[in-house]
């Protein structure tokens, strides 16, 4: 399949994330197996756009939001590899809080309505790094009106630019987040005001994070809303494109007639 790879490496990704660019890849040599890892360098934060996952949860709106008496909400597995390895240090840290929930479980049917639950009765709710930076989880949180707490150090998020994550959001760096009684003190110490305001800031961009058309029911009948999640994919790569058409003209001056003519015919992106 390497030649279909090489086919498609100049079209625009839609990507969850950047995360696991290297993968390990098994090669049989004199019937034995060996490791060796494989470079994804078709993938470019310059011409690929991130795209929020579809949340699990049901939208809360803001006139249906009532009071919250958990500081902190986190629901998921503990024990997770690579940059997931803070996740279980911030747990032996939290678990024994008070208004802090920390809780194992799964996206079954229980899962799902225990997490509704949780993050619509919770302040703010933890996103840590999984076996990947972002997940459907922080996606939850926005729709259950839940102030995201993002500890990381390098998460890249669907549609930056447009939107400012701080506006609803508390980052957090993961040297920060490891100190003893530093997170809950900085979360304990948020106003009641600057709560409303996020999550004000939070009911207004929701909208974004919507794949659904029509009447939400999933038929996908109807006309696409002008500020849900396909169109602003939509805006967010037609600002790339200028970025891709220089760097085929740059190209062309570099690479003889055949070889531009082959790279125009395998560039998808425009």
């Amino acid at each position: 399949m390497w030649h279909v790879r090489s086919e498609i490496a100049a079209a625009i990704f839609l990507v969850l994330d950047f995360d696991g660019r290297c993968r390990f890849d098994s090669e049989a040599s004199n019937g034995s197996s060996s490791h060796v890892i494989m470079q994804h360098a078709e993938v470019s934060s310059s011409k690929d756009v991130i795209v929020p996952y579809a949340h699990l949860l049901p939208r809360l709106h803001l006139s249906q939001d009532q009071r919250r008496r958990t500081l902190l909400y986190f629901r998921g597995a503990k024990h997770r590899h690579r940059g997931g390895l803070i996740r279980e240090k911030l747990w032996e840290l939290l678990a024994d809080e008070p208004d802090v929930i920390m809780e194992e479980g799964s996206p079954d049917a229980t899962g799902l309505e225990q997490s509704t639950r949780g993050m619509r009765r919770s302040d703010f709710c933890l996103h840590p790094a999984g076996d990947t930076s972002a997940s459907c989880r922080l996606f939850d949180a926005i729709v259950s009106l839940c102030i995201p707490v993002i500890v990381s150090d390098s998460i890249e998020l669907p549609f930056e630019g447009t939107l400012d994550y701080s506006d609803f959001s508390v980052f957090v760096s993961a040297r920060d987040a490891l100190r003893a009684g530093w997170l809950v003190n900085l979360l304990r110490g948020v106003s009641e005001e600057e709560k409303d305001r996020l999550r004000r800031n939070m009911a207004r961009v929701q909208p974004m994070f919507e794949y659904d058309n029509g009447d939400g029911n999933g038929g996908g009948i109807g006309p696409v809303p002008s500020d849900g999640a396909v169109n602003h994919i939509w805006k967010k790569v037609h600002e790339k494109l200028p970025m891709i058409r220089e760097a085929l003209t740059r190209e062309k001056r570099t690479t003889t007639p055949e070889g531009a003519a082959a790279l125009r015919r395998q560039c998808q992106c425009t």
